[in-house]
């Protein structure tokens, strides 16, 4: 299964994050932190000043396929997620692409995103892996808005698999440059906070999605 349009990730792309859930590629990475049986390493880009980001971890009681259904769906994101402002997907510039409104902590500007998303599911060592790359793409169909900050320097991937229980075994690479008058320091302050707690927001929407699937069912 793969998602539609204009691919921008090739196999072997994919077949690279799908390969770092057995054997994590950390060489020339710094640990950074480990909280709640997370793992991050980081490397330090010299152009932005900012870092690059590897996640290792596992969300314990939610299986595979239901995270990658909560990852992918836009609309339960914004019921779950609450630094949405506004997401959608639409096809502009002869592609299906992302738009993401993000609400930064006052004082700060919002940043919107327009990026490429792509999704499969490979069979990898006897088990099935779901994988998501995402990286931002120019879109003039989309301009820019006043008093929002267009982050065109952001890419991520996310991969799943079994964690041989009833949980996920999970991996996700991030990076994007938010622009504007932010400390180096204070972003890379957010990283080491804000990666477990998205990743413990979406085990409780893991939790929650099928309730909210059902929901759904009897209103549509």
């Amino acid at each position: 299964m793969t998602s539609s349009g204009l691919s921008i990730f090739n196999d072997l792309e994919f077949g690279a994050v799908v390969r770092e859930l057995d054997t994590p590629n950390v060489d020339g990475w710094e640990f950074f932190t480990e909280s709640h049986g997370v793992k991050i390493y980081r490397l330090y880009n010299e152009t932005s000043g900012l870092y690059e980001y590897k996640v290792y971890g596992t969300l314990d009681d939610c299986p595979p396929d239901v995270c990658a259904e909560v990852y992918l769906d836009l609309e339960y994101r914004k019921i779950w997620d609450s630094y949405v402002s506004e997401l959608y997907e639409r096809e502009a510039n002869g592609m299906k692409v992302i738009y993401w409104d993000v609400a930064y902590p006052f004082p700060m500007s919002h940043r919107d995103y327009v990026y490429k998303r792509e999704y499969k599911e490979i069979e990898h060592n006897g088990h099935k892996v779901y994988a998501v790359m995402a990286k931002s793409v120019e879109c003039s169909d989309i301009p820019e808005k006043s008093g929002v900050i267009r982050v065109d320097d952001y890419k991520q991937s996310c991969v799943l698999t079994t964690d041989g229980k009833v949980g996920s075994k999970a991996y996700m690479r991030y990076y994007d440059n938010p622009k504007g008058m932010i400390p180096a320091w204070l972003i890379n302050w957010g990283a080491k906070t804000g990666v477990p707690s998205f990743l413990t927001m979406m085990q409780k929407a893991c939790r929650g999605y099928p309730e909210y699937k059902a929901k759904k069912r009897t209103t549509s």
